[in-house]
């Protein structure tokens, strides 16, 4: 059996540090078929973690933002951890087994968030935490009929809630199969040993999901508007300031910057909060780079955090007295309008 990164080759595979697929050549393609058909994003690049033992459920739940101890196994949730002042450190998948609970971080964020975690298992807790990144692949398929797909490759039965999953069988691969892609559309992810990388990704390929590459991946999540660590998710901003409200219970006991959340959302307390850019055609945004400073009239407002490679979107924050949706302003010599982006929130989720 070839090897995973000889059959990306082999459909055209250029290699970012001889790891990461960054393109695959016919990115249109790619777009194509996450607005139409089924695209395959190779993840094994994100980190994946485990806790186990007795007091795994209850020791994340203390830790980030969302209600983990409601999960039964075959459940999940998105939730995030953070500073004892609530300033973001990642936005983590958190899927619950029996036996465990796999954790997706962001790309280079395991170590970080491997010790982070580590320093607030105190001894008599019941927790071991380790790190399968190594020991596993990673793949997600976009696209509204990712569906139709998984069900020609022999799985009957799929979960249809954000985060729940389930395990399956695909060309005699075992595979934990979970709804959501990363994105704000439709599709899955699934996880599964490395030895088994490569029948597995074969399996989607064979079957009609198109390759897609970092590139692309990076240009859609812009235009969706998900936040990623060391961009829009940092030490300088919150999670209700990253719109990611989704995430947060504010029903639950204390966790780690649990304080300061309720004070923001008690008092109406978000000063800056993230927005997609749409910029003007008659814009010229080629020279532009995240980090410059966005403008209304002559006034600061907020600060650019991505842009899109054709430089057509980007994500930057502004501060809420500023305005929010149809916004004006000026970056650099180019305009852009602020726009709402789907993947992000707003306001508390209803209570499940």
């Amino acid at each position: 059996m070839p090897t995973l990164q000889d059959l990306q080759r082999q459909r055209g595979a250029q290699f970012q540090d001889n790891k990461v697929p960054l393109t695959f050549g016919d990115e249109g393609q790619a777009i194509a078929a996450v607005k139409s058909g089924v695209a395959l994003y190779d993840r094994s690049h994100w980190g994946r973690l485990k806790l186990g033992d007795r007091d795994r459920l209850s020791f994340l739940h203390n830790q980030t933002t969302n209600d983990l101890k409601r999960l039964q196994p075959g459940e999940g949730c998105e939730t995030v951890l953070l500073t004892s002042t609530a300033r973001t450190i990642d936005l983590l998948s958190a899927y619950v087994t029996e036996e465990d609970i796999l954790i997706l971080t962001s790309p280079q964020r395991r170590t970080d968030i491997l010790s982070w975690l580590d320093r607030y298992i105190f001894f008599g807790d019941k927790v071991q935490l380790t790190d399968s990144t190594d020991e596993t692949v990673c793949f997600s398929l976009l696209g509204p009929k990712s569906t139709e797909l998984l069900k020609t490759l022999g799985v009957e039965t799929l979960p249809q809630t954000l985060d729940h999953h389930c395990l399956s069988a695909i060309a005699n691969v075992t595979v934990r199969i979970a709804y959501g892609s990363g994105l704000s559309g439709p599709g899955y992810t699934a996880i599964a040993e490395k030895s088994q990388g490569a029948a597995l990704w074969q399996a989607f390929a064979e079957a009609g999901a198109v390759p897609l590459g970092e590139q692309t991946w990076e240009e859609l999540r812009i235009k969706a508007g998900r936040p990623v660590a060391g961009a829009e998710l940092t030490e300088d901003y919150n999670p209700l300031e990253a719109g990611l409200w989704q995430t947060i219970s504010f029903n639950k006991g204390c966790y780690i910057g649990q304080e300061t959340i309720a004070r923001l959302n008690t008092y109406n307390g978000v000063k800056q909060q993230l927005w997609g850019l749409q910029f003007a055609e008659s814009s010229h945004p080629e020279a532009l780079a995240p980090g410059e400073l966005i403008y209304l009239d002559d006034q600061k407002v907020g600060t650019l955090t991505s842009l899109s490679a054709d430089h057509s979107f980007g994500l930057g924050y502004l501060k809420t007295k500023a305005g929010g949706a149809g916004l004006s302003v000026r970056i650099g010599e180019a305009i852009a309008i602020a726009t709402e982006v789907p993947f992000l929130s707003r306001e508390p989720a209803k209570t499940p």
